[in-house]
């Protein structure tokens, strides 16, 4: 039996008034509709009045819940503070674990804010191009091509500690670098993986050497325990993760070929990244100072990951710091 997504017809409605008058289950009353059972139970809960379930009347409570629109679009204070919180670089997930934790007067579900943001009404004030895939359309996109590795003594990620995986253990970092629209434009970014703590630093090249200091300089001034292992993909960019090893005891590992995911830590902090840096900025328009405070907002969002925490409060934890607040 295939599911169906959508809406009632009043042909089905009459239907099923039948087979409640007639005793069958829902279960039943579904494999003769070829809907889900959930379907039918929705329909029963939503649409029945007073004197039962009735077919035109249903077909009117329908209509009217259309016409009123969703929750979000109908309080002015609800969709004032989601739009404010997406703009913030806040994710739906982050905006309703928030409202929780705060007891908000009102509250919606996760999928409520994504409906939302994609709706006709969202799309008119791009409300997407604040999330942090930055994506028009809902759903994965296709990737094609693969690249092959080519990088001396390079370790695969199969074996990497498995601890690490977890995301458990502190001092596991991924590295990335964040291209632009101009050749000599490039961020790199790190990403410790248990505290989702993002570090971005400028660099005027690509190459192996200018990226391997780049490192070198982020992280010397972190205890041992705050670097154990770190992951990157296939890039040429990477290929002095030997030098960083000797200078800082931090063994580097390599995702497989055309497997982003493996690492996808850091392309999640990318993405965050990307609200306030798109592709096609020229970045000698920031300072560093703007780019400091770019990472900084990122690290001071709260995460439901972490149990709605910054990852700045997170980190500061595991090195045993106390913050001023």
């Amino acid at each position: 039996m295939g599911h169906r997504y959508d809406h009632f017809s009043l042909e089905e409605r009459c239907r099923l008034r039948g087979m409640i008058e007639m005793g069958l289950s829902k279960s039943e009353m579904a494999r003769r509709l070829e809907r889900h059972r959930s379907s039918i139970h929705r329909e029963l809960e939503r649409n029945h009045c007073v004197a039962g379930y009735r077919p035109d009347n249903a077909a009117r409570q329908a209509w009217a819940r259309k016409l009123r629109g969703s929750k979000i679009e109908r309080s002015t204070r609800l969709s004032d503070h989601i739009r404010d919180s997406l703009a913030m670089g806040w994710t739906p997930e982050i905006i309703v674990g928030r409202m929780e934790l705060d007891e908000a007067e009102h509250t919606v579900c996760v999928e409520s804010i994504y409906r939302y943001i994609f709706s006709p009404a969202g799309r008119r004030e791009a409300l997407p191009k604040y999330l942090p895939q930055r994506k028009s359309r809902r759903g994965r996109r296709a990737r094609n091509g693969k690249r092959e590795p080519s990088i001396p003594d390079r370790v695969p990620i199969s074996e990497r500690p498995v601890n690490v995986d977890d995301r458990e253990e502190f001092g596991h970092w991924e590295g990335d670098l964040v291209h632009f629209a101009r050749q000599r434009d490039t961020l790199l970014t790190l990403h410790e993986r248990s505290t989702r703590l993002t570090l971005a630093r400028r660099i005027h090249r690509r190459d192996a050497e200018t990226t391997a200091d780049a490192i070198i300089k982020e992280l010397r001034d972190l205890p041992g325990a705050a670097r154990k292992t770190i992951t990157h993909d296939n890039g040429g960019e990477f290929a002095r993760h030997k030098t960083v090893e000797k200078k800082l005891g931090l063994p580097a590992y390599f995702c497989d070929p055309h497997a982003p995911w493996q690492r996808g830590g850091v392309e999640n902090a990318n993405g965050r990244l990307r609200c306030e840096l798109p592709r096609k900025t020229p970045l000698s328009d920031y300072t560093n100072a703007d780019i400091e405070d770019i990472v900084w907002i990122l690290n001071s969002t709260p995460r439901k990951c972490l149990g709605f925490q910054t990852p700045i409060e997170a980190f500061a934890q595991q090195l045993g710091v106390a913050l001023e607040m």
